[in-house]
């Protein structure tokens, strides 16, 4: 059936028919038994699947990565599609429209997306009203970052502002400096800046004593160097652990012709040209911390053995997006 339905939806523009898809989920959810039925088709509430992490229950390892509901308006529909936990965002302090359209773009061939949203979210303040009217069903993760407009040296205290607005109504945290679509973000996965901006988070976390862990999420274009900086990193400011990866800004890999990937222009690629180097980065965390802090496992995850080979690699939890898609 779903051959059927992905076939029509790819006929139409990406970024439409992922709100067309929202609001088809949504409806079709509200219909009176619908829900409970799917839930006992999707959910698997087996006992052996639940899963603790920096202190979080997870009904199951398998999450939806961040991007998908940026601003939280389906976490319970998506909860009765089998999801443990749902990451809403990037979530920034003032709503943004982010980038000029088309800014999504499939590449059908690779299995794979191009996307350059930058950051496009309601901003935290409407996005807090959601959560405080849902009783959720699952986990939530808030991912949180710095708007456009707001320069690197600024970038904390939007990191702040976000941290403080969800911390009533996420389960954990997730530092989004790896995104490639928004100007010099990635500039905060230096070391310096990286440390200084994770250790004021940490700071806060002790002032408001909160038990709500904080993982940092990282770009798969990182060297081994930067990779161990950022293990080091991790270790000495105790955040929860790390989110590999995000999008990637290379071109490898890809079977789509030339012409199409320069038409296009710059953006993240995610999806399947992204499992290997995402599995890499998760194994490399994973050895060379000795397993010292968790590692929840993403990027092109399109199906069972994709899924396994993350897990043992080294991740605890899984995100599916790209995948979730195809």
């Amino acid at each position: 059936m779903y051959p059927i339905i992905k076939w029509f939806f790819f006929r139409f523009d990406p970024e439409k028919i992922h709100y067309f898809t929202f609001s088809l989920l949504r409806f079709w959810l509200r219909v009176p038994l619908v829900k409970p039925i799917w839930k006992s088709m999707y959910q698997l509430n087996a006992s052996e699947l639940k899963t603790t992490v920096a202190g979080v229950t997870f009904s199951n390892p398998v999450g939806l990565a961040a991007g998908f509901d940026k601003n939280a308006l389906m976490i319970n529909q998506l909860a009765a599609c089998g999801f443990g936990f749902v990451e809403i965002g990037t979530v920034t302090p003032v709503g943004q429209d982010g980038n000029p359209k088309p800014r999504l773009f499939r590449l059908i061939q690779d299995e794979a997306i191009i996307n350059r949203m930058g950051f496009n979210n309601d901003g935290a303040e409407v996005i807090v009203e959601r959560l405080k009217a849902l009783n959720p069903e699952c986990v939530i993760g808030g991912n949180i970052g710095k708007n456009k407009v707001t320069p690197n040296e600024e970038a904390t205290s939007d990191y702040l502002k976000c941290y403080n607005a969800l911390l009533p109504y996420v389960d954990y945290f997730v530092v989004n400096v790896s995104s490639p679509n928004t100007p010099n973000l990635r500039e905060l996965q230096d070391k310096a800046p990286l440390m200084e901006l994770l250790q004021t988070l940490m700071d806060e976390k002790a002032k408001n004593q909160s038990i709500k862990p904080i993982f940092l999420k990282i770009a798969p274009d990182l060297t081994d160097s930067q990779l161990d900086d950022i293990i080091e990193i991790v270790n000495t400011t105790k955040i929860a652990g790390v989110i590999a990866t995000n999008t990637t800004i290379s071109r490898e890999k890809l079977t789509t012709s030339k012409e199409r990937i320069e038409a296009i222009g710059a953006g993240g690629v995610s999806g399947k040209p992204l499992t290997s180097r995402s599995t890499e980065v998760i194994r490399y965390l994973h050895q060379h911390s000795n397993g010292s802090f968790p590692i929840i496992g993403v990027g092109g995850i399109h199906s069972e053995k994709d899924a396994l080979e993350k897990l043992e690699a080294g991740a605890s939890l899984i995100q599916l997006y790209t995948g979730f898609i195809y």
